[in-house]
């Protein structure tokens, strides 16, 4: 028994796939610093450090979250300090790695299907 088969793409879809796809990643990312922001993490004194949080994209796929001034890497690196809470209630270092492997590991995928569905008009349920 033989069995034939053909497959037809439809680039016009999957060009929709790919830009959709695109725009998904870069609203995940603002969706990630607007987090930190709103979750108080980012030690804070005069604000300087939270106030410098941007986003560098290298690639299509690949972005960077950036809090620049000459103390925020000292700061990331020691979560053993004792931050003020009085501005930034949860304060404290090491911020991102709740995206990675603690209480907000899922953020991340959750929010880009959210916009991929959004932005794909139906392509993806």
């Amino acid at each position: 028994m033989s069995v034939r088969v053909s497959v037809k793409l439809n680039q016009s879809k999957i060009n929709k796939l790919v830009e959709a796809s695109k725009q998904a990643f870069k609203l995940t990312v603002e969706d990630v610093l607007k987090d930190i922001k709103d979750s108080q993490v980012v030690p804070k004194d005069t604000g300087n450090l939270e106030s410098t949080g941007s986003i560098e994209f290298v690639s299509e796929a690949v972005a960077s979250i950036v809090f620049d001034t000459p103390y925020a890497k000292r700061l990331y690196w020691h979560p053993e300090y004792n931050f003020k809470t009085d501005k930034n209630s949860n304060a404290q270092g090491r911020w991102m790695d709740m995206y990675m492997s603690g209480s907000k590991r899922d953020f991340v995928k959750e929010r880009y299907f959210v916009h991929l569905k959004e932005l794909s008009k139906g392509l993806v349920r």
